[in-house]
């Protein structure tokens, strides 16, 4: 990560620290293909940053087909299903952009569920009759003569098993543990989309405690592979769950948010390279009524399409509920697109590369890529078998975008952290210090627990330099007695700033 701008010492008084994230590139709306004019349509009508809406069709879209096909990466053949995380203030619309996409969605919901009562009340009913009909069988062949016992028998056989309960129609959830969210794949769809606009809920809940955090994200992780997932619960017994597919999109306020990214295990465990992150910058402010845009044509449309992709059957195996998705490959000048995309980006990674500081996310962006290149393929049709270069293009386009701002967050992550052991240092200098000058000695020994090593002593005393809270001391000068090489002298007047 490039250092930030140096500020020069200012002997008119210490600045504040600041916590500044550069301004992201535009969003590509351009290159959403089939889903451009409903975005476009949202934002229109919103007036919110367009990467908004932009992400929530990307999940809904993803929601819709992951379980018709997996498609082809550069590492063999993975599922279209898309994890997004979109950072706005409180304010900025995000409900109002979700909703009208998720409006097909909720009417398809609502007819199914329509359905399932009914279907549910009939198979309770005939749950009801098969138990009283094998309970007096049991009864009869127990107490049957020898000589009718074996007809006595073949009647409790012929019963057969009890009814299959029907399948939960649901294809959402906002806030679930992991063992609800498994429950619901156990008992229900085998598709589903984990979607909240204000996933402070879910990111703060149970699910994301500090008991439960690594085993949900975990478990997330293995529904983006596709992997099988096998659970031994009490109440739910052992079961393993394969081929089941989940799209995720999680909106919530920078507060949230930054902390969440910031946190190393979803980092560390793989969380966060699986997702397609974004912060863009807030429309507050600019939102006139006279630029107010409608276009309910382009969102009808929309809804119709995704509600005939949702009455769709997917294909499954023979217990109808283990999805058996198609293959769907790339076409040779679409594969040589995604080789050389995936070779610029990891020659970035090395070393002294632009994406050396996110080598977990850059490695994935390909297979993002392709995922996204699915997504948008299978969406204009179901029925297709080969993604062309120019979804390919586009969805590389894509990929950039959200790999370029998973740079962005992840450098300013990095620059809040030491921003934050700065301000630390600054607090302790001015409540616990009393000498006139300061040794990167003194904060290694004495100083807040964050700073008790040499480095980072140095680099909180280096920001604090820049924002004029300390002035450099020439080399060699006498400080308590002694010549040092390396020392401040803290501003005078800097305990009045606030």
């Amino acid at each position: 990560m490039n250092a930030p701008n140096p500020i020069p010492f200012n002997p008119e008084g210490p600045q504040p620290l600041l916590r500044e994230i550069p301004a992201g590139a535009a969003y590509p709306v351009a290159a959403l293909g089939p889903l451009r004019a409903p975005v476009e349509a949202v934002q229109g009508m919103t007036q919110a940053p367009v990467a908004i809406p932009a992400a929530s069709a990307l999940a809904v879209a993803s929601l819709a087909v992951q379980g018709f096909a997996d498609v082809e990466t550069l590492g063999g053949f993975a599922p279209v299903s898309l994890y997004l995380l979109t950072i706005a203030q409180s304010g900025e619309r995000k409900s109002s952009c979700d909703k009208p996409l998720l409006n097909g969605l909720r009417e398809y919901e609502r007819e199914q569920s329509e359905i399932y009562s009914a279907a549910f009340k009939a198979w309770a009913t005939a749950t009801e009759l098969h138990d009283a009909k094998k309970k007096g069988a049991l009864r009869d062949a127990a107490s049957a003569k020898p000589d009718k016992r074996a007809a006595a028998e073949a009647d409790l056989a012929a019963l057969g098993d009890a009814p299959e309960a029907p399948i939960l129609p649901d294809r959402t959830a906002s806030e679930p543990t992991l063992e609800g969210l498994f429950r619901a794949f156990l008992q229900g769809q085998p598709s589903l989309g984990l979607f909240s606009d204000e996933a402070g809920q879910f990111l703060g809940g149970h699910a994301m405690n500090a008991d439960n955090r690594m085993k949900t994200l975990g478990g997330l992780n293995s529904l983006w592979d596709g992997s099988e997932i096998k659970r031994t619960r009490a109440g739910d017994g052992v079961f393993t769950l394969r081929g089941r597919r989940m799209a995720l999109h999680l909106m919530a306020q920078p507060v949230v948010m930054h902390g969440f990214i910031s946190d190393p295990l979803a980092s560390g465990l793989g969380f966060l390279p699986r997702c397609l992150i974004c912060e863009p910058a807030s429309s507050i402010g600019q939102r006139l009524s006279a630029n107010t845009r409608r276009d309910d044509a382009a969102l009808s449309i929309f809804a119709a399409r995704l509600k005939s992709i949702l009455a769709r059957t997917m294909p499954t195996w023979d217990d109808g509920r283990t999805l058996k998705p198609e293959s769907l490959t790339l076409s040779p000048s679409a594969r040589a697109l995604l080789v050389a995309f995936s070779d610029t980006i990891e020659a970035a990674q090395a070393p002294s590369g632009a994406l050396s500081h996110i080598t977990g996310t850059a490695s994935k962006v390909a297979e993002q890529a392709a995922r996204i290149a699915g997504v948008l393929t299978l969406w204009t049709d179901l029925e297709a078998h080969e993604v062309q270069p120019d979804v390919m293009a586009d969805a590389i386009t894509l990929a950039q975008f959200y790999l370029s701002e998973a740079s962005r967050l992840a450098s300013a992550a990095t620059v809040s952290v030491e921003i934050d052991r700065a301000e630390a240092l600054r607090k302790w200098l001015l409540e616990n210090w009393t000498e006139p000058e300061v040794l990167v000695r003194d904060v290694v020994r004495l100083g807040p627990n964050p700073l008790r090593e040499s480095p980072k002593a140095r680099a909180a005393l280096g920001i604090l330099e820049r924002h004029g809270w300390l002035a450099p001391i020439d080399p060699g000068t006498i400080v308590r007695g002694a010549a040092r090489a390396e020392s401040w002298r803290i501003v005078k007047g800097a305990a009045h700033v606030v």
